[in-house]
This record gives structure tokens, C-alpha cells and sequence, in this order.
């Protein structure tokens, strides 16, 4: 990988065991696809939220011309009042991805380093959902389950973004997987 993984706690103490666990999941993704450039691991106790599938785990890879994300969906209701399953069904869940990935040799070639990046251009707050007109041009749909950090609310038109985009279009057209706020200095407002 290109860059160091990261790892964020949400409403969690840090635990170095946890985090142990995902640096060596993380570590065999290359196994799974090559040219990977990034991992991201978000991981989040939500028992304060809803009951029911205490931790959540998100993992995010990036490949030359493709960002994946995966939430853990278990199919036992109970399965991730344990942290260290829901950190395994997360990164099952990304190696099955990236081995039914099929690379893009045009993408390999363009040697991209900056993340999707968009300006949210419709917001609607009380239907929770909007649309980011991203940098290549697309304008992609977002709910707000998909905003990181349950930062919807804060989010205004005009705001700059990083946005993951589903890799199977929906009938609507793309539609981001995760939208992430992110600063005006970040954000490169011309085109690779």
C-alpha cells in the first residue's frame, strides 16, 4: 500500500488488540488485488444509537480507478455485539469484493492518487438524501446513511467532499456508498 492504514474509533476507547487485528486483515488485502493504494477502517459502537449489532465496521480500499467500501451486514442479529466478529465479517466481506473485482487496465495506467471529489449540489434534509456534483462530471445521488461520521446534518450546498461511488450503478443512476466532508484546502478543483 501506498499509504499507511487508518483506523478511526467512533464513540469506542482506542484498543490496541482490535487494532492489531485489523493491521493483519489489512495486510493480506493485497492477496486479493493488486496496486491497492489505501485502506480505511472505521469502526463505531452504535449501542448508544439502536439495539441490536453493537459494533459497525467499515473498510475502505483503494485501487487504481475504483474506491470499494463495505459495511458488515451480519445475518444473526447478534453477531456483532462482538467487536472482533464484526471486524472479520467486515474484511470477508472486502476480500470477496476485491477477488470479483475486475481491473480496469485504463485506470492501472492513470496513476491517480487523489480520492473522488465533489461539491454537494442538492441538499435535502427533512427526505435525507442529496446530490454531489463530483470533479469527473457525474452529479451522484447520496443518502445519509452514506455520510461519514452522521456529519449529514452539517453538511450545507456548496460543501466540498470525498465520495465513494457504488461500483453497480443503480436504476437512479451513481450513488455514493460513502460521502465524507473535507476541507476547502483539500479539495483540487481542476480535473487530473
Amino acid at each position: 500500500m501506498q499509504t499507511p492504514i487508518q483506523i478511526r474509533f467512533t464513540n469506542i476507547d482506542r484498543s490496541e488488540a482490535v487494532e492489531t487485528v485489523i493491521r493483519a486483515r489489512a495486510e493480506r488485502l493485497p492477496k486479493f488485488a493488486s496496486g491497492i493504494t489505501s485502506c480505511h477502517v472505521y469502526v463505531e459502537d452504535t449501542s448508544h444509537r439502536r439495539k441490536g449489532n453493537r459494533y459497525k465496521v467499515r473498510v475502505e480500499v483503494r485501487v487504481p480507478g475504483a474506491e470499494i467500501a463495505v459495511n458488515n451486514k451480519p445475518g444473526d442479529i447478534h453477531a456483532h455485539d462482538d467487536i472482533l466478529v464484526a471486524v472479520r465479517d467486515a474484511f470477508d466481506a472486502m476480500e470477496r469484493r476485491l477477488k470479483r473485482r475486475k481491473p480496469n487496465p485504463l485506470a492501472a495506467s492513470s496513476g491517480r492518487a487523489t480520492p473522488l471529489q465533489g461539491r454537494v449540489a442538492e441538499l435535502h434534509a427533512e427526505e435525507r438524501f442529496g446530490q454531489i456534483e463530483a470533479r469527473d462530471g457525474r452529479l451522484v445521488y447520496f443518502h445519509a446513511n452514506s455520510v461519514v461520521n452522521d456529519d449529514f446534518a452539517r453538511l450545507g450546498v456548496g460543501d466540498t467532499v470525498e465520495l465513494v461511488v457504488q461500483e453497480d450503478e443503480s436504476e437512479k443512476g451513481p450513488q455514493a456508498s460513502t460521502v465524507r466532508r473535507i476541507g476547502p484546502m483539500k479539495f483540487v478543483d481542476r480535473p487530473d
